[in-house]
């Protein structure tokens, strides 16, 4: 089965990529931006609701590849500001808390825009 999820973003098409590609029982999610249903950023700075935000664009992308937070294997949180990671953990804990996939906190330099604070990536294998 191969299956490729759309958020709507504008910059799917032009850059090239889908929220999340299937593969037979593996899901990828693309690095997920805390962009709001009216395309604006949401919670700006404000690093937890940002998190709260990708996590939410991520679970509704999972779901729509036939795949659910359960299924997830692998995060990795991206921050402008590494000294945030503990809001950005928060939010992540909520709903991973007791799933624990393997997690990676990085630092980055910047987003595309500048008043995203936070970007996340999920990985999921569909158990038989």
């Amino acid at each position: 089965m191969q299956k490729r999820v759309s958020s709507g973003s504008p910059l799917e098409p032009r850059i090239g990529f889908s929220r999340a590609a299937r593969i037979g029982p593996h899901v990828a999610v693309a690095g997920t931006a805390p962009i709001g249903a009216e395309g604006g950023t949401v919670g700006v700075g404000d690093v937890y609701a940002q998190t709260h935000r990708c996590l939410e664009i991520i679970e509704a992308a999972l779901a729509e590849a036939g795949a659910g937070l359960e299924d997830v294997i692998r995060t990795r949180v991206m921050l402008t500001d590494i000294a945030t990671w503990e809001d950005a953990a928060r939010a992540h804990g909520r709903l991973f808390g007791a799933i624990r996939p393997a997690c990676t906190f990085v630092e980055v330099s910047r987003f595309i825009d500048p008043d995203w604070l936070v970007e996340l990536e999920a990985d999921a294998v569909i158990a038989s």
